[in-house]
């Protein structure tokens, strides 16, 4: 069992667990992921890894409340137990010295992008970060973005906090610039990462994205988070869930995405999270 030390809400759909994890924590690195079941008869569910301490001996996840795994799990208080944390899994961020690297995430993906954005930082890079969400009310850590980067770009769809519209909208103005990027990393909704792709591939910079493909077991058995990079059939779990946003088939992976659309309609009413850049791209 797994001791939760931390428990807050960050938004009134964004819960964070901090963990009692040790030997994960000691071998945790940017861009990984665990395995979380609650209980024993519990869905298995894959979440990033938002933060590690190594001294604490413990690991953060931040995540939507977005069907009853996830309410279930919000439920948690400090002192409540997991069933179960396996990790870490998946391969994680190569850190070294870039230069400059554009941070890009989207709801709850800015926690997914906060451990890489903070390692890119302590390596001597320089780190600006653009963070978007549907208003200003959904953000989520902002101030510990802020903190690390060099320089924050706010994007929120109904213009209630910082720019109007998508955080491509940033990325497009800094690739339009004078001072050269050179790497730029996404994290969000699989339409935002098209979107990032689409819109770094005509300046030729180096895009990679982490992929959140509908996952089961997590050792690559089951083959449910497939995409296609390359040409080339990969398993996020295994090969990822880093990728070359240029080389990912993002039209084949949303349509892999909508295969349970019908359940999350019905779960509309209950929290579920509508993405409005999938919708209208439809």
């Amino acid at each position: 069992m797994y001791r939760v030390v931390r428990a807050e809400w960050l938004s009134e759909t964004v819960r964070l667990l901090e963990v009692e994890a040790p030997r994960i924590a000691r071998a945790a690195q940017p861009g990984q992921f665990l395995i979380v079941r609650l209980g024993e008869r519990s869905e298995r569910l894959p979440l990033t890894i938002a933060d590690f301490d190594r001294d604490r001996g413990t690991v953060t996840i931040i995540f939507l409340t977005a069907g009853h795994s996830t309410q279930d799990l919000a439920l948690l208080d400090v002192g409540g137990q997991i069933r179960d944390v396996v990790g870490p899994l998946g391969n994680h961020l190569e850190i070294g010295r870039i230069g400059a690297v554009v941070c890009v995430g989207g709801g709850v993906g800015v926690p997914a992008l906060y451990p890489k954005a903070k390692a890119l930082r302590a390596a001597g890079n320089r780190v600006i970060s653009i963070i978007g969400a549907r208003s200003a009310d959904l953000l989520v850590l902002e101030e510990e973005m802020r903190a690390l980067s060099h320089e924050t770009y706010i994007t929120t769809d109904d213009g209630s906090k910082g720019v109007k519209g998508l955080v491509t909208v940033e990325l497009e103005r800094l690739l339009r610039g004078s001072d050269p990027i050179d790497l730029v990393i996404g994290v969000g909704p699989v339409p935002m990462m098209k979107a990032i792709a689409d819109t770094t591939r005509p300046y030729g910079v180096k895009t990679l994205v982490s992929l959140n493909p509908i996952m089961v077991d997590g050792t690559g058995m089951c083959g449910s988070c497939r995409v296609t990079v390359g040409g080339e059939v990969k398993f996020a779990c295994v090969d990822g869930p880093i990728f070359d946003a240029h080389e990912v088939d993002f039209d084949e992976l949303m349509a892999r995405q909508r295969r349970f659309e019908p359940l999350e309609r019905d779960l509309a009413g209950q929290g579920a999270h509508a993405c409005h850049l999938e919708e209208s791209l439809r």
